[in-house]
């Protein structure tokens, strides 16, 4: 008679492999665009709960709220997207499989530290991702001798340096404002979205609006982003009222000057386009409201929300639904969903924008319509996106 044996199951790669096999391993944009997704939905009527009272979360502060819309949701965008980037550019893999899950859950551990470590420990997992997320970005661009988008390194290198400053400022080791160091972080990524937008924009609409030739002038384009740095190195330095002001409205007409002859026109009835333009205005718009901040006309939130929710989410949003599509088979096409997202988030950055002033009992109104446009938006997002995100290519190439 033969004795049923019954052994303890193997734990071996057979089960582990596929995991890290997943669709959404195969590329940054992946995990990192459906979680900063996810994070938007959650982050910002979490933050609204708490600065009306419905909520009591310790963590939960007006710091926490600056510190994770730039440093948890606006970097993981900015890292899913040039993971992605430099694959195309190099022909090189960046972090994908086990590497990318890796960097995935260390960003997650860090939003997860920010809401319940001590700020010290919190501190220290947090800064660990940037670095661990550029160096490998480091090493493909040197493999390849791709120097020409090394300066991206340079940026992530600032970044870091910012973030080191808020949490060194936020737990009294340095007398800084942790408010200060949020802005300067803001400004840089400003700065990123313009070089980029200076590079992906004009081609996007010359390939997507047929007949349509962008105007691209390499002199004007250096003009622009040399008072671009020049207005916001006298806002992060404290520079005179007037020279600040002056910095930032001569930024404001180059940027806007550069956009013009974008044609942005030319993009009206096509969504994928015209989110881009639109978002891209929002730079100017906000370093004139920078100068007036400065010149204590008005409050920097305004300018700060203009740049962040008006250019920031709306060239995210745009970019996230853009190379979602591109990098899973899908047709570069908006439809009603798209169109939703974009005109939820530009609605809630003029809500946002306007809750900056006083404006009465109506502020409480515009802080709320804001954030149910963002969170919607978002959500939208997710609903729709996260089949694609999570699904292999539907043309079967890599990636």
């Amino acid at each position: 008679m033969t004795l049923l044996k019954i052994e303890e199951p193997e734990v071996s790669a057979k089960r582990i492999t596929p995991l890290l096999e997943h669709a959404l391993w195969r590329l940054g944009f992946r995990p990192f665009y459906l979680l900063a997704a996810i994070f938007a939905v959650v982050s910002i009527p979490l933050w609204i709960a708490q600065y009306f009272g419905w909520i009591g979360m310790a963590h939960v502060n007006l710091f926490w709220h600056m510190h994770e819309m730039v440093f948890g949701f606006a970097i993981a965008v900015i890292i899913g997207f040039l993971f992605t980037a430099m694959r195309n550019w190099t022909g090189l893999w960046t972090p994908r499989k086990g590497h990318l899950a890796a960097l995935a859950g260390l960003w997650l551990a860090g939003r997860l530290a920010m809401l319940f470590a001590p700020p010290l420990l919190a501190a220290v997992i947090d800064l660990a991702f940037l670095p661990l997320a550029a160096w490998p970005m480091y090493r493909v661009l040197q493999r390849s001798g791709n120097k020409r988008n090394m300066f991206l390194i340079v940026m992530l290198a600032l970044l870091t340096i910012a973030n080191l400053s808020f949490h060194a400022a936020f737990n009294g080791l340095i007398a800084l404002s942790p408010t200060l160091a949020i802005q300067a972080a803001i400004l840089l990524i400003v700065t990123i979205e313009s070089l980029i937008g200076a590079r992906v924009i004009p081609m996007f609409t010359a390939n997507g609006a047929p007949g349509t030739k962008p105007i691209v002038h390499m002199k004007r384009d250096m003009i622009a982003l040399v008072l671009m740095l020049a207005a916001s190195l006298a806002w992060i330095f404290g520079a005179p009222a007037y020279t600040t002001a002056g910095c930032a409205i001569a930024a404001a007409c180059a940027v806007a000057l550069r956009l013009a002859g974008w044609k942005p026109h030319r993009t009206l009835r096509i969504p994928l386009l015209w989110i881009l333009h639109l978002s891209y205005g929002w730079i100017p718009v906000g370093f004139v409201l920078l100068a007036l901040a400065a010149l204590q006309v008005i409050p920097a939130s305004a300018a700060f929300h203009a740049l962040t929710v008006g250019s920031m989410a709306g060239l995210i949003i745009g970019m996230m639904t853009r190379t979602t599509l591109g990098h899973t088979g899908h047709l570069l096409k908006a439809g009603s969903a798209e169109l939703a997202m974009y005109l939820l988030i530009q609605a809630g950055a003029v809500a946002r924008v306007a809750a900056s002033f006083d404006l009465g009992s109506l502020r409480d109104t515009a802080l709320i319509v804001s954030t149910l446009c963002w969170a919607a938006a978002f959500a939208l997002y997710v609903a729709v996106y996260a089949p694609y995100l999570l699904r292999a290519r539907i043309d079967g190439r890599e990636g």
